[in-house]
């Protein structure tokens, strides 16, 4: 059992910075990405940003220079710096990681709780 526990959502204006941390524990026998999802009032889940064990990263459009996403492998955290925040970045933040279990051939999907993000105009 893998359990993520997220960090770092709050209230902030327009403008403004937040970082968001995502720590991993449990049964993990290899990490192989971690990243980020967010979910608006209405609206779907959609992707924010991820980042695989090798350090690629891949982002949202509507993100990228925005956001910074990146992953202490040692400490199995995730963290998403996220600056120029805008009322549209409003949501409940999602961590997700996709690790592999001994013995199985594929990978596994673990969610977080979510924490939420509110910045006000």
């Amino acid at each position: 059992q893998v359990h993520l526990v997220e960090s770092g959502g709050g209230l902030v204006q327009a403008g403004g910075s937040l970082r968001l941390s995502c720590a991993a524990s449990g049964s993990i026998f290899s990490i192989n990405a971690m990243g980020w999802y967010r979910q608006a009032p209405g609206k779907q889940r959609e992707l924010v940003a991820g980042i695989t064990s090798g350090g690629h990263t891949n982002y949202a459009d509507s993100m990228e220079g925005r956001f910074t996403i990146s992953m202490d492998s040692a400490k199995n955290t995730v963290y998403l710096q996220m600056n120029s925040l805008k009322p549209e970045d409003t949501g409940v933040y999602y961590c997700y990681e996709d690790f592999r279990k001994m013995g199985y051939p594929y990978d596994f999907r673990s969610w977080g709780q979510g924490t939420q993000v509110t910045v006000s105009s």
